[in-house]
C-alpha cells in the first residue's frame, strides 16, 4: 500500500485524543471519520483535528468504503465486539488495551484475524515506550537479564472519572485493563511465558462494583519473577512505575523516561523516532498495514496475556 491510509477513530475521549495527536506526526495517514458517544463533543474534537465525518455509530464509519483502518478507543466492554465488526467489514483494526474483558472474547478476535488475514493489533503501549524498548535492546544484546520486576500501578479513582478528570460512562478495571500492561510486558521482556500467577484483591467498592486494590505475583518459565501492586485508592503520584532488577543493573521506567537504580536519568531519545509511546504504537500499526506483515503486539501475540488474566480472575472469584 503506497497511498494514504484512511482511518476511522472510535472514542473521542482522553485516549482517542492521544492517538489523534500521535497521528498528526505520521506521514501518509488521514483520519477521515470520528465516532463518539455525544455528538456535540465529538463534533468539537473533529473540528480541532479537521475530521470531516462525525457519528455516534461505528457502523456508519465502517460503511465508508475509503476507510482502510480503525482505531478503537472505546469502553473496555466494547473492544472485542467492535474489533470483530471492523474485521467483518474488511478493515484493519487496532484496539486499545485491553483486547477484551474475557478470554473467550479475546480468542474470538484472534480466530477471526487468522481467517481474514487483516492486521489486528492491541495497544499494549509498554512494548513501544522508549524506556522499555531500551531495556529490551539490552536484553536482546545479552547485556541484561531480568531477575525481578517490581511494578506499581497507582491512580486515585474513587469516583468514575477518566484520565482527563471527566465522568466516565463505563467502569475501568484493575485486572482486565491495568494489569494487562504488566502481565504482557513481563513475558515480553523476559522472552519467556508466564507459568505461575497468583492474585489477591481488596474490598469491592459499593458503588463501582470493582476491587479498588489488588496484588499480583508472576513467575516466568526462565525463573524471573514479578510483583505488581495496583490501586485506585492512591492519593499521591499517579501512573505506573516499573523497577527492573537484573544481573547487571537496576532500571526504573516511568512511561517514556528511564533511570538507573541511583535515579540517574538515562538518555533514551535515540531509541526510536519519537519519545511518544502512543505515536510509536500507531506507527507500527500503519507500517504493518503497508508492509503486509504481523505487527508487534498483534492480537495473536498478546493472547497469552489474557489467558493469564483469566486464570487470575478465576482465583479472585
Amino acid at each position: 500500500m503506497t497511498q494514504t491510509i484512511k482511518v476511522a477513530l472510535a472514542g473521542a475521549g482522553a485516549f482517542g485524543i492521544k492517538h489523534l495527536d500521535g497521528m498528526k506526526n505520521i506521514a501518509g495517514v488521514e483520519v477521515v471519520s470520528l465516532v463518539g458517544r455525544e455528538l456535540g463533543k465529538t463534533r468539537e474534537v473533529a473540528g480541532k483535528y479537521g475530521i470531516g465525518h462525525v457519528t455516534t455509530d461505528l457502523a456508519d464509519s465502517l460503511a465508508i468504503k475509503e476507510v482502510d483502518a480503525v482505531i478503537l478507543c472505546t469502553p473496555t466492554q466494547m473492544h472485542a465486539s467492535q474489533a470483530i465488526a471492523c474485521m467483518k467489514a474488511g478493515k484493519h483494526v487496532q484496539v486499545e488495551i485491553p483486547l477484551a474483558d474475557s478470554l473467550r472474547d479475546a480468542q474470538e478476535v484472534v480466530a477471526l484475524q487468522k481467517r481474514t488475514g487483516l492486521v489486528a493489533m492491541c495497544g499494549h503501549t509498554r512494548r513501544f515506550n522508549p524506556s522499555h524498548q531500551w531495556v529490551n535492546k539490552k536484553i536482546a544484546a545479552g547485556e541484561f537479564n531480568i531477575q525481578q520486576m517490581d511494578v506499581q500501578t497507582y491512580f486515585l479513582r474513587r469516583t468514575n472519572m477518566n484520565a482527563l478528570g471527566q465522568a466516565r460512562s463505563w467502569t475501568d478495571h484493575l485486572l482486565w485493563h491495568h494489569a494487562a500492561h504488566t502481565v504482557d510486558l513481563f513475558a515480553y521482556q523476559c522472552g519467556s511465558p508466564i507459568v505461575k500467577a497468583n492474585a489477591v484483591q481488596g474490598p469491592i467498592h459499593p458503588a463501582l462494583g470493582i476491587a479498588m486494590d489488588m496484588s499480583i505475583q508472576l513467575k516466568a518459565a526462565n525463573g524471573a519473577i514479578c510483583t505488581l501492586s495496583l490501586s485506585f485508592n492512591n492519593d499521591g503520584p499517579l501512573g505506573t512505575f516499573f523497577r527492573y532488577i537484573g544481573d547487571t543493573g537496576t532500571y526504573l521506567a516511568r512511561y517514556d523516561d528511564l533511570f538507573n537504580g541511583k535515579e540517574e536519568k538515562i538518555d533514551v531519545s535515540k531509541v526510536d523516532v519519537s519519545m511518544n509511546g502512543i505515536e510509536l504504537q500507531d506507527r507500527e500499526f500503519f507500517a504493518a498495514i503497508r508492509e503486509g506483515r504481523e505487527p508487534n503486539s498483534s492480537v495473536a501475540q498478546v493472547l497469552a496475556c489474557y489467558d493469564v488474566l483469566h486464570q487470575l480472575e478465576q482465583q479472585l472469584k
